[in-house]
């Protein structure tokens, strides 16, 4: 079976390849082909697969491209994990929105918007070729923001792309362990949009043990969303939200901790992986362990403005090991060999959310076989999730409208009406700022 990795010279590629060295059973990938328009920097991943597979027999061959056409022919897979305009993007997106008074982070607010506005375009056309050059493949796409970029993509690929996030797994991995519940005999009652979600249920042997964790302040705050958003306001909630609607839930102070720190989430990272991938040009590098301590640095350092703000403190050393990658080979190995299982991916609503029509893509628990992935039913949001969950969906339609019409107009509206930027004014101060800062934003007329 043949894996295609788009961003293969990105810095979270080896926790794939790790994913699929301990897949052992019949139908597995045997061949991955990576692809990136970088070529030092997917010679430098290759060095650290290299070494990681180095006493792995039969470990998938691993061929690199700089050819988008020649990587997708054939695959059976397509991981797409692209970043269009580099980490030096990222700090870009945030730091201009940060000047103007609103939050600057990577998918949410007006640095999603300009990332998404960047990736569409570049994601529309990756669609396009996989449905020419490899139409019985099935892409899974972590591509941020993974919502809005999977819905693009799907419109051109239908229910043959399917985005995945890590965050929705390690939200109901903490509950389940603060529980004292194995995580995988757990069901995750969670529902929203990528980044946007609540868990409001987590079922054992049918019992929904949730209530007892809201009912106990002790238990509540001894995991990361507890200390982070506070048990108070978790239990005025009736759900556990994902960490990112800290962005909304304490948008001024999040601001704040952002615009005191000495440098962006996205700058940090630019910096951090620059100092990698140079040392992978010495020849006598150690390209795994020069990895693996990048690695341990970049998870420590996740959030930590949100925390700080919150006195939340250190993260725990259990939340340190991401997960995404154990995500994407449990959907492969669902759809490739048939083994149903349940994941939160980013699908199609088809109808499972009343709120919104049937090809907006939601984040939900999905039933998963040869098949692909389908939405389980799910109860309606309360009252102000769904408001926030519709008006977020709206922007994303505002930014896809953008993406094909090349309308600078309607690129301020998605801006506008994000509930994080605060003024018309302002959105239009930002196009005027990421269309001069990115050159792939030239098509905003």
């Amino acid at each position: 079976m043949r894996l295609t990795i788009l961003g293969g010279g990105g810095f979270r590629v080896p926790l794939v390849h790790g994913a699929l060295l301990g897949d052992r059973a019949e139908g597995r990938v045997t061949q991955v082909v990576l692809h990136d328009l970088d070529a030092d920097r997917l010679s430098a991943v290759a060095r650290v697969l290299a070494e990681q597979a180095a006493d792995v027999p039969d470990a998938p061959e691993v061929t690199v491209t700089t050819d988008l056409d020649e990587a997708l022919r054939g695959a059976d897979f397509v991981f797409s994990a692209i970043r269009v305009g580099g980490l030096e993007g990222r700090a870009a997106d945030e730091r201009v929105a940060l000047d103007l008074g609103v939050l600057g982070q990577e998918t949410v607010g007006a640095g999603g918007i300009a990332y998404g506005l960047r990736t569409v375009p570049v994601a529309v056309d990756i669609a396009r070729r996989v449905a020419r050059l490899a139409p019985d493949a099935w892409v899974i796409n972590f591509t941020n923001p993974a919502g809005l970029v999977t819905e693009a993509m799907s419109r051109h690929l239908g229910d043959r792309v399917i985005g995945i996030c890590d965050s929705p797994v390690g939200l109901g991995r903490r509950i389940a362990r603060v529980l004292g519940a194995d995580p995988r005999e757990a069901f995750i009652d969670y529902v929203g949009l990528n980044h946007l979600g609540w868990v409001r249920g987590l079922r054992v042997a049918g019992r929904d043990e949730l209530p007892r964790l809201l009912a106990d302040p002790a238990l509540l705050g001894s995991f990361e969303e507890g200390k982070l958003f506070g048990t108070e306001w978790l239990r005025s909630l009736g759900a556990v939200p994902n960490e990112y609607l800290h962005y909304y839930y304490f948008n001024r102070e999040t601001v704040r901790a952002y615009q005191e720190a000495d440098r962006t989430r996205g700058a940090f990272l630019r910096d951090q992986q620059a100092g990698f991938y140079e040392e992978m040009k010495r020849p006598d590098a150690a390209a795994l362990s020069a990895w693996d301590r990048t690695r341990a640095e970049r998870e420590a350092t996740y959030m930590a403005e949100n925390r700080d703000a919150a006195g939340a403190g250190e993260r725990d050393a259990d939340d340190l090991s991401g997960g995404y990658e154990k995500v994407a080979l449990a959907l492969m190995r669902a759809i490739a060999r048939d083994e149903r299982t349940t994941l939160i991916l980013n699908v199609r609503n088809r109808g499972t959310l009343s709120a919104l029509d049937s090809e907006a893509v939601i984040e939900v628990p999905c039933l998963v076989d040869a098949n692909g992935a389908h939405p389980v039913a799910v109860d309606p949001l309360p009252g102000h999730a769904t408001g926030l969950v519709c008006a977020v969906k709206a922007v994303e339609r505002e930014v896809l409208s953008a993406a094909a019409s090349g309308s600078r107009t309607t690129a301020v509206k998605a801006f506008a009406l994000h509930p994080l930027v605060d003024s018309v004014n302002v959105a239009r101060a930002l196009v005027d700022g990421y269309t001069a800062v990115h050159p792939g934003l030239g098509y905003l007329k």
